[in-house]
């Protein structure tokens, strides 16, 4: 795989997730002890802290990740950019308030690990994978 092919990948994922987060029967109300977000806390496919912005962020990465595979510097920045944010996403996810980055979008429990695999795939893809040439 190249990282266009990465970035198209991460794309679609990113837009699919996005858009299944205001799907109502893929969500489940927040259980009590979780901090409170703004707008509608709810758990997608009962793992994962969403709200209406994370949902938006989603998307947001999703077009971001289509338009960047079309050229294979655009996907190298994607990835990397995908790697650095997630990556400080997954550190935020442990510092209370900055676990929903002070109330507007839940990054804990399992957005956690979820993050910190997001960036190690981006990260590779950024920095490690090397695209064949194009002759």
């Amino acid at each position: 795989m190249n990282t266009r092919t990465f970035a198209l990948i991460f794309g679609i994922v990113f837009l699919v997730v996005g858009v299944a987060g205001f799907i109502p029967g893929l969500v489940q109300p927040l259980h009590e002890g979780h901090p409170e977000v703004m707008g509608n806390g709810r758990l997608l496919l009962g793992l994962f802290p969403i709200n209406e912005l994370h949902n938006a962020v989603h998307i947001l990465f999703g077009i971001w990740g289509l338009a960047a595979s079309r050229s294979t510097g655009g996907a190298v920045l994607y990835a990397r950019s995908v790697a650095i944010i997630y990556a400080l996403l997954m550190v935020a996810g442990f510092i209370p308030t900055l676990n929903t980055l002070f109330g507007l979008v839940p990054l804990y429990q399992n957005d956690i690990w979820l993050h910190a695999l997001l960036a190690l795939v981006a990260a590779y893809f950024g920095w490690v994978h090397r695209n064949p040439v194009a002759v």
